[in-house]
């Protein structure tokens, strides 16, 4: 969105595709980092980006996802998964990052049965229950947070110790209804028609455990949107989309901002900045051609 302002601003005939609007931020429940709010809910904060885009007269197509670019004569190809297509001098791929799935038995089974990868989106859902959060960062700190508020106890499931900001560490271990699992990993997932538990497994003594409950957040990291420039621009080991700090991609036209990319620390203060970096880059492109 911070991209579609900026080139809205420079007077570029601009397109703006995507399947939502917010993305990431809109899962967070609270947002204590992003400069001019010493508070904010993740939804509130999108939606004041929401209200900025909507005041350039700018063509949006919200909606549909965008799932590939190619070249072409004089520029770029982008088509979208409900088959439009479109053509531009430049192309700025911001689509951000989704949720890693841990890959065990049981989880492809019960998505929304029991397990879920937003705690703010179906955290209220478990109140009262046993849930189990599965990861040690930031993302995983913030939706125990959530949790034992509501909840009747969280286990925490990681297979490294923390390894998220301090302070979150030292407000989830002040909770009384918080059990740590760290240097553990989980096996597979049980139910019947819905959850009913995990099976973990001690990294170090290799011992198994049950553990009973009805809920699980998998918040184990995320992986790049990049599928729609595989082939076309360079990836790394990530598969994140490597840009230079112009977000610049190794093909002329094409740039690249915020966690689909390469640039390090994913945070939306950053992400933001890297949109305005990349709409401005891409105006300079055009008036160069």
């Amino acid at each position: 969105m911070t991209a579609a302002v900026y080139a809205a601003r420079k007077r570029l005939d601009a397109v703006l595709i995507s399947k939502d609007l917010g993305g990431q931020p809109m899962w967070a429940g609270r947002i204590e980092n992003y400069m001019g709010y010493q508070y904010i809910e993740g939804f509130e904060l999108m939606s004041k980006f929401e209200e900025q885009v909507k005041q350039f007269p700018l063509e949006q197509k919200i909606g549909p996802q965008a799932i590939s670019v190619i070249r072409i004569d004089g520029g770029f190809g982008v088509t979208t998964d409900g088959g439009e297509k479109f053509q531009a001098k430049a192309v700025i791929v911001a689509s951000g990052k989704r949720p890693r799935q841990l890959g065990v038995p049981g989880e492809e089974q019960f998505k929304g049965k029991g397990v879920t990868y937003c705690s703010v989106c179906d955290g209220p859902v478990f109140s009262g229950q046993k849930v189990a959060v599965i990861g040690g960062g930031n993302a995983a700190l913030e939706a125990i947070d959530d949790m034992v508020k509501i909840a009747e106890h969280v286990y925490v499931v990681s297979v490294t110790p923390f390894t998220g900001d301090q302070i979150l560490v030292e407000r989830v271990r002040a909770a009384g209804n918080m059990t740590e699992f760290l240097e553990h990993e989980v096996l597979s997932i049980s139910g019947d028609k819905l959850v009913n538990g995990i099976e973990i497994r001690d990294l170090k003594s290799r011992e198994k455990k049950k553990l009973d409950l009805s809920g699980i957040f998998v918040e184990i990291g995320l992986s790049p949107n990049s599928e729609l420039v595989k082939g076309l621009a360079a990836l790394n080991a990530q598969g994140e989309i490597v840009v230079n700090c112009r977000n610049e991609t190794d093909v002329p036209g094409l740039f690249a901002a915020g966690d689909v990319t390469n640039v390090p620390e994913k945070q939306i203060v950053i992400s933001a900045g890297e949109g305005a970096k990349a709409a401005l880059q891409a105006h300079k492109y055009l008036q160069r051609l």
